[in-house]
């Protein structure tokens, strides 16, 4: 009888504690349902007269775990955000996440973005931070910057370049990769031959160009000499290469779920690398290939796409990038086909640096690598072994 009532206390007071912590965890913010829709955020707000607080995450981002775990549940954050928001907590990379990311242009995580009750953005920031430091960044972000309107103007026609410039620092404070990319399309339009010389116009085609079908662009890949004196020549040439291999970001679609390449995207793109005679196109071509083949994980392509790489007599696989390649095949790969690719590779590299016929990698372009890489790939290679 005793050991039933000690059992029964025990019990009884593990209750109260999780009942408790419970209710310490309620102090905090108060987040929709896992599974709510970012519409039915909207319209719950807009019935409470409320803002909407919209969380974009992923399972991967640190910041993110951070602010769920530390900064979320503090009682002064939901004492702030309960009685003026909706808030909601969406992964960009699952279910309506997906589309969600593309819509609102998310670029990094984490990404916090405040809407009105009509669904509509009035502003955002980025990143994790201390609960004081997050309610000032909430604060700021849901005064209304008149986005809307400035939208409105934009899509209404309005091209005046006092007008475009204005509305360019809103999105830019906003983070609006491709919307930025558009209007700066609108500024330059016309000027594909003449901007470069004009100081404010060239760091706005620095700062936002991320399309390499955009004329000013395209322009200038033929023809980089007046923005390399307006801008200097590093700079320059650093900012083509990464609109070229940027897009490749965009060569990638969603369909139900499953990651497919845009066939007529890829062959314009490399039509116009080609017609713009970009020198390290194959480069850019194959690490795009690679990277959207291990994103499917289409590993047999995968595997097909380094092998390529691998035998241009143009091109050089470096260490660290064969490490890199490498890494996902022992993590996500069941097939022996890929792994036994893989392992060939690893254990071709490690004889040309054991026989003096390769150096071994120090620097990965201006970066000093800290460590010997061959033995990052011996430990590979024992994973790849184990069968």
């Amino acid at each position: 009888m005793k050991e039933l009532k000690r059992v029964f206390l025990i019990l009884l007071v593990a209750c109260l504690f999780g009942q408790a912590k419970g209710q310490d965890t309620n102090k905090g913010m108060a987040i929709e349902p896992e599974g709510t829709l970012f519409t039915q955020a909207v319209q719950k707000a807009k019935q409470l007269n409320k803002l909407v607080f919209l969380d974009c995450y992923t399972s991967w981002c640190g910041p993110c775990k951070m602010m769920a775990s530390k900064v979320f549940p503090q009682e002064l954050v939901g004492n702030f955000m309960n009685p003026k928001y909706v808030c909601i907590k969406i992964n960009m990379e699952q279910g309506e996440g997906v589309a969600l990311a593309k819509k609102f242009q998310i670029s990094a995580y984490p990404t916090f973005i405040i809407f009105n009750g009509n669904g509509q953005e009035i502003g955002r920031f980025l990143g994790g931070c201390p609960a004081e430091e997050f309610i000032k960044k909430v604060q700021t972000a849901s005064i209304d910057n008149g986005s809307a309107e400035m939208d409105k103007r934009f899509a209404d026609g309005d091209r005046s370049e006092e007008f475009l410039l204005s509305y360019l620092k809103t999105l830019s404070s906003a983070y609006k990769r491709d919307q930025c990319n558009e209007v700066t399309e609108e500024l330059l339009k016309g000027k594909e031959k003449t901007f470069a010389s004009n100081k404010l116009l060239a760091e706005m085609f620095m700062r936002n160009i991320n399309n390499p079908f955009c004329p000013a662009f395209i322009y200038t890949a033929k023809h980089p000499e007046k923005l390399i004196e307006t801008i200097g020549e590093v700079p320059v040439r650093m900012k083509l290469n990464s609109v070229w291999a940027g897009y490749g970001r965009d060569l990638v679609v969603d369909e139900n779920g499953k990651k497919e390449i845009d066939t007529d995207k890829l062959q314009k793109w490399i039509k116009l690398m080609e017609e713009c005679n970009v020198e390290n196109r194959e480069e850019i071509r194959l690490s795009t290939l690679i990277n959207i083949a291990g994103l499917q994980e289409n590993w047999n392509a995968y595997i097909g796409y380094i092998n390529e790489y691998w035998n241009n007599p143009t091109l050089d696989v470096t260490d660290l990038n064969l490490c890199k390649w490498c890494t996902p095949i022992i993590r996500k790969c069941k097939e022996k086909g890929p792994r036994h690719g893989a392992l060939g590779l690893l254990q071709k590299r490690l004889a040309d640096l054991e026989s003096g016929k390769r150096t071994p990698q120090t620097k990965q372009g201006n970066m000093i690598l800290s460590g010997d890489l061959s033995k990052a790939m011996k430990m590979i290679v024992d994973e790849l072994e184990k069968e």
